[in-house]
């Protein structure tokens, strides 16, 4: 699968990492220029190159969005339009749970028509680095996601699986808030049935 990620800070350069070793091609951007991750990509291999937020953007069937929060604004809305699955792996720290709505729902609204995910902001980077293991491992730590479109939803659920991580499907972007910075499961290293138990 062709993956753009926007945002190479310690969540987007982890990600490029861990979907790359899967198999999948990946264009990283930031807000500095390709030029800037040289040395990120090249630590990569081969399956990853650089680009501008723009060319991750028209490049992935997936675009992850991770960036500051308030830089949502700063994203290419024309071309993540059209059906592109989006995942936010964003956290609103100005407000977080406690916001009258997800931060998901704000950057959809920002990007009309894109199938938003939210996926990642859960877990710290270095657990996301060093804590996946093989499907069916007992005890394997699960990521929760929100999301509106269940093909989107089943998508990202599949590279989820693929890096080494159960999914726990929270609902829909709304709950969302549900896993935000405050929730009883944010960056806390849970089963699938006790990210269940911890939100019940």
């Amino acid at each position: 699968m062709r993956i753009g990620i926007i945002g190479a800070g310690n969540i987007g350069g982890t990600l490029a990492r861990l979907l790359a070793g899967a198999g999948h091609e990946v264009v990283l951007a930031n807000s500095r220029g390709p030029e800037t991750l040289a040395a990120l990509v090249a630590g990569i291999g081969e399956q990853a190159s650089a680009g501008t937020a723009a060319e991750a953007s028209e490049f992935g069937q997936v675009v992850i969005v991770a960036v500051p929060f308030p830089a949502y604004t700063d994203l290419p809305a024309a071309l993540l339009a059209g059906g592109k699955v989006v995942v936010d792996a964003n956290n609103d720290w100005s407000g977080g749970a406690a916001a009258a709505t997800s931060s998901s729902e704000r950057i959809a609204d920002f990007l009309p028509g894109a199938k938003v995910v939210k996926a990642f902001n859960s877990i710290h980077y270095v657990q996301l680095a060093d804590q996946g293991t093989p499907t069916g491992t007992p005890g394997r730590r699960a990521i929760p996601i929100a999301g509106d479109d269940p093909e989107a939803k089943a998508t990202v659920s599949g590279l989820i699986d693929e890096i080494g991580f159960d999914v726990y499907d929270v609902g829909s972007l709304a709950d969302g808030r549900r896993i935000e910075p405050g929730s009883p499961v944010f960056n806390v290293g849970l089963t699938r049935d006790e990210v269940a138990a911890a939100l019940a």
